[in-house]
């Protein structure tokens, strides 16, 4: 069975983290995914920490599906041969800095010279213009300038905290990887192709603003002051371990006075309805958690699941593993990749009932399939051969062409 966008071809120049993944979410899904790196070690996540088989869990968890072409860029005969591929490609999608892709020469005017109907995708950090734009960028950056950081401290006043996951980054992955398949379904329906710009800033201040973002949304000469949701999160200690319990009707709030066999909570006037129980938010917590404390987790989720009270365990990384939910969900795959060994992975959230298999090909090695695809484009073994020698491209030691 095929992907959903089977036939598609993108070129993508992308590294690090949020193109890399977007790519990786189409390749999932069925495209054919060419990732151009430098000859010169390739994608900078090749080299981080935490490895097998001298490739990263990084580099591993964000290029499975793809295709390795090696060119040197900064050669003109680099650059000839990306063009070469581009010339069949439906895709093309870079992260560099706001025009260094045109200094490159191959800005939109050029790449559209030898494909006319390519979608091209530039993904930045803060934006293509404004005092920013020339800036580095790396995720903790994003997540002070976006507001991130003062939402996760929970009040404008406390201490800013950033989320201890580089957020920015993979919604940022997410967010380009869906403006890819509807510029691609414009494009089937009207024949027009477009250029998508986005930038990671864009992406997470629109994400805060369907939930955090309340005390903005009305427009006033002055924004009022962002209270605090809580002192406390909804993190439980007991005996045994964390849980967590989320309750926000009237419906739950009486099952967990049950569950926890409180019913004096029911007459507090702290918390008769769901506005002043948000009012007195850290007060009901505070009480919570003083009885949550003196028993098991095991115990305090049976009662809770019993009342039906939204609950779970807080489970550690590799406790997820065995979960049996995550199970149940046949979430993760074991597979066996040439150079790396037998790996774990999560398969892609979507399901397509047309496609219900997914046939993974692990992260290519650099330059892996770099003689087959540019043989492909008309160059010669020996041509190949003469291009590896200068420098100009680069191929597995395997690699056979």
């Amino acid at each position: 069975m095929t992907g959903p966008l089977d036939g598609i071809r993108i070129i993508d120049l992308t590294a690090m983290i949020s193109g890399p993944l977007a790519t990786m979410i189409l390749a999932d899904q069925g495209a054919e995914v060419i990732k151009i790196e430098n000859p010169a070690g390739g994608d900078f996540t090749r080299s981080a920490a935490n490895r097998q088989g001298d490739m990263s869990a990084l580099y591993l968890n964000n290029n499975r599906n793809k295709k390795s072409v090696a060119l040197n860029l900064k050669k003109k005969a680099g650059r000839d041969a990306l063009l070469r591929l581009v010339a069949s490609a439906d895709v093309f999608v870079q992260n560099f800095r706001p025009g260094v892709i045109e200094r490159m020469g191959l800005g939109e005017e050029q790449l559209r010279k030898v494909a006319p109907n390519l979608v091209m995708v530039s993904i930045s950090g803060f934006g293509d213009t404004g005092p920013y734009s020339q800036r580095p960028v790396y995720d903790p950056l994003i997540q002070g300038l976006s507001g991130l950081a003062t939402v996760q401290a929970g009040a404008d006043e406390l201490r800013p905290q950033l989320v201890r996951t580089i957020l920015p980054d993979k919604l940022t992955g997410v967010t380009a990887a869906q403006a890819i398949t509807a510029a691609l379904f414009a494009r089937e329906r009207t024949g027009e192709s477009q250029h998508v710009r986005l930038s990671m800033l864009d992406a997470i201040i629109a994400f805060l603003w369907s939930s955090d973002m309340g005390s903005q949304t009305f427009v006033h000469s002055e924004v009022p002051q962002q209270e605090a949701a809580s002192l406390q999160d909804l993190i439980y200690e007991t005996t045994t371990g964390y849980i967590t319990i989320a309750v926000q009707s009237d419906r739950e709030w009486q099952a967990l006075i049950r569950a926890v066999d409180r019913p004096e909570w029911a007459e507090d006037p702290r918390f008769l309805t769901a506005r002043l129980r948000q009012e007195n938010i850290d007060a009901r917590l505070e009480l919570i958690q003083s009885v949550i404390k003196t028993d098991t987790a095991e115990h305090w989720l049976a009662r809770l699941e019993a009342e039906q009270v939204p609950c779970a365990p807080v489970l550690t990384r590799t406790q997820v593993l065995d979960h049996p939910q995550v199970l149940a969900n046949d979430l993760l795959s074991h597979y066996d990749h040439p150079q790396a060994g037998r790996l774990r992975q999560a398969r892609a959230p979507s399901r397509f009932s047309a496609a219900p298999e997914q046939h993974w090909q692990g992260a290519p090695r650099l330059g892996e399939q770099t003689g087959e695809l540019l043989a492909e484009c008309g160059y010669s073994a020996e041509e190949i051969q003469a291009m590896c020698d200068s420098g100009i491209a680069a191929i597995a030691a395997t690699n056979i062409f």
